[in-house]
């Protein structure tokens, strides 16, 4: 996500020095904290920061048909909200493209992972429990993938499944937790001139020519995706791949900590 700035000549200029702003280095992450189960009307919930960004997000389930292809499985929608209380570039109304690239890419590496078990969700015959992952950014200061698929898989780990008796569905203390496996985490790299930089904020963001963003889990990638009109060389994309296996540990030990695990 990329928003307009008129400090992009003293940011790279800035970069060139070999820094950040607030000292930070180039391949760290700002202070993290997720906090899981926030919402209790919701399945699932959690919140999250990095930096000045904050997420929060929901799960609900309910009850719909399976697509034709996959009759015995659920189906995962992932939405997300940019609200204008987040930052003075969101606008109310349907959803941007950036918001709707947002929700895919957090989609995109939960779905890969195969975190859900989803014929779990099977019902009956015609009928499963659709999954409905809804993001709300309440501030925006840069890296909303990062904070998204944090939010979004401490929420899914911790979210419970409701039962579904004659016909209705019920939602009271015998809901156990849904059926989930392994956790999924993603990093994401903005290039500004000739620099690559671990969780961009806005400032960089706005001035950075690319950006890419990788999940994975303890063994595999799991999804890549590259955004704006810049480039990557293979050395780049090789280094961040093996930044984002070492940075993933952390990642995935504070989602445990989140859930409980």
């Amino acid at each position: 996500m990329q928003m307009k700035t008129n400090n992009e000549e003293y940011m790279k200029e800035l970069l060139g020095r070999g820094t950040r702003e607030y000292g930070r280095a180039f391949l760290d992450y700002r202070k993290i904290d997720l906090k899981a189960n926030v919402l209790p009307q919701a399945e699932g919930s959690a919140m999250v920061s990095i930096g000045n960004t904050m997420l929060l997000t929901g799960i609900k389930l309910a009850v719909g048909e399976p697509m034709k292809d996959k009759p015995y499985e659920s189906s995962l929608i992932t939405s997300a909200e940019l609200l204008p209380l987040a930052s003075s570039e969101f606008e109310a109304g349907p959803p941007s493209p950036s918001a709707v690239e947002f929700a895919r890419v957090v989609d995109r590496g939960i779905r890969a992972a195969g975190i859900i078990d989803s014929e779990s969700m099977f019902i009956e015959e015609g009928k499963v429990w659709n999954i409905y992952v809804d993001i709300y950014v309440l501030n925006f200061d840069g890296n909303l993938f990062d904070a998204g698929t944090l939010s979004g898989v401490a929420a899914l780990l911790t979210a419970k499944q409701p039962l579904y008796e004659n016909g209705e569905v019920v939602r009271d203390s015998r809901m156990g937790l849904m059926k989930t496996k392994g956790i999924v985490t993603s990093c994401t790299f903005a290039k500004v001139g000739d620099r690559l930089l671990l969780d961009p904020d806005r400032e960089e963001e706005a001035a950075m020519s690319s950006r890419l963003t990788i999940a994975n889990d303890p063994d595999v990638i799991r999804a890549m995706q590259k955004g704006l009109s810049g480039s990557f060389s293979p050395a780049e994309v090789e280094k961040a791949i093996d930044i984002t296996f070492e940075k993933s540990k952390d990642l995935r030990s504070i989602v445990k900590k989140a859930v409980g695990d």
